[in-house]
């Protein structure tokens, strides 16, 4: 079974070396492995293949898509009003949550297309629904459309990478994020199914905010100074690294934005008591960044996808790492298919994502080597990259390769 694993992925051979375990394969079958700088195309390229109008925004249209997910995120939010308020109604409480969250998820994805510059071709009306939406959600809207243009710019660098960089078996402090053998010793003390369910619990609840708060699973450039990256303060002790130029006001104003949807919330629960606050609003925000989270792991992570080195990478190479996943279609279409059409958003952050579909099956169509969709259901998806996306190793193409310990 081992050897039909490294036929499928065509690795370096054993002679070169003979240390590296072939990855496991998820539903790509090893194809991100296989794919080489020769294959990615340029973003010129993908332009000319790509029809013009799906690089066009339609600030009505966009306004649109916001008034359907403030609709559908309301109506849900108003059925908490039929909950009694008691401990015995706990589970339709969870259930409110659950599927609250779950629509204003649909809210968050369009500020986040507002950061992208993707909304509209006003910036002022741009900005200001992005930051409004995104501090309703407790987000710093500037300090996280900064810290995710990096992610763009450096989508799967081993260490510039911004989210969800990989700790390295034998990493070198200031080259890479050192440390893969302690996640293997963690593992391995925990037993393959405890520990899956300790990094998706793990994940779905305070990733989050440890990244906001700490600039957890960054690459290592974003600590160098000795600081840690923070959506909050961007000055020291905390590192500053992420947040040059204009970008330290940036982040204050950001700041200050949260700060005022706090104190809102802290009027609201002085009125109406803590436990109402918690439950309109606590329980449907920890679902949104749950979703956030699933997100941002599973569209760059797999078992057989691989991460880059400096020489290695490139924007567009990195762009070509980013996976698209078959979620539900109620799902999507809440979510403005952010989870169907990454690739594409990757590749051109601008696009609108009401084109991104388009955009998609022309990108698909010309570069079907490069191109990655994983039709994988996104919950097995979720468990495999839990359980098995733990550290990487070099290989001596640049390319670093998840190893597992089981």
């Amino acid at each position: 079974r081992a050897a039909v694993r490294m036929a499928a992925i065509a690795p370096v051979a054993p002679t070169q070396q003979p240390e590296l375990k072939p990855p496991m394969l998820s539903g790509l079958a090893g194809q991100a492995l296989r794919v080489e700088a020769s294959d990615i195309p340029s973003k010129s390229e993908v332009r000319r293949v790509v029809p013009d109008h799906c690089f066009k925004r339609d600030t009505l249209r966009s306004l649109g898509h916001v008034a359907q997910s403030a609709v559908c995120t309301a109506l849900c939010a108003a059925t908490g009003l039929l909950i009694p308020l008691k401990a015995a109604f706990l589970p339709l409480w969870i259930a409110y949550a659950a599927v609250t969250g779950t629509v204003a998820m649909g809210l968050w994805v369009l500020a986040h297309e507002c950061g992208h510059g993707a909304f509209s071709d006003n910036r002022l009306l741009q900005d200001a629904v992005g930051f409004a939406l995104h501090t309703s959600l407790l987000v710093p809207y500037f300090s996280w459309q900064r810290s995710h243009a990096v992610h763009h710019q450096h989508t799967n660098h081993i260490y510039k990478g911004e989210t969800h960089v990989p700790s390295v078996i034998g990493g070198r402090a200031g080259v890479e994020t050192t440390g893969g053998e302690n996640e293997f010793a963690l593992a391995a003390k925990m037993g393959e199914k405890v520990h899956g369910f300790y990094q998706t619990f793990g994940h779905l609840t305070i990733g989050w905010p440890t990244y906001l708060l700490f600039g957890l699973t960054s690459g290592s450039k974003y600590s160098e100074d000795g600081g840690v990256s923070n959506h909050f303060w961007p000055y020291k002790p905390m590192s500053k690294v992420m947040w040059p130029g204009k970008w330290a006001a940036k982040v204050v104003q950001s700041t200050a934005g949260c700060a005022a949807m706090l104190a809102l919330l802290g009027v609201w629960a002085a009125k109406a008591g803590a436990a109402t606050v918690m439950a309109f609003y606590g329980g449907p925000l920890l679902v949104v960044n749950a979703w956030l989270i699933i997100y941002t792991w599973l569209q760059h992570t797999d078992v057989d996808v691989p991460h880059l080195s400096a020489d290695a990478h490139t924007y567009m190479r990195g762009a070509f790492l980013s996976i698209d996943r078959p979620y539900p279609p109620l799902i999507d279409w809440l979510h403005h298919r952010i989870g169907t059409t990454h690739v594409a958003h990757h590749i051109d952050c601008t696009i609108p994502h009401y084109h991104a579909q388009e955009a998609t099956a022309a990108i698909a169509a010309e570069w079907p080597k490069a191109y990655l969709y994983d039709p994988t259901p996104v919950h097995k998806a979720l468990w495999r990259v839990a359980c098995n996306c733990l550290a990487v190793e070099r290989r001596d193409d640049g390319r670093y390769v998840f190893t597992q310990p089981w």
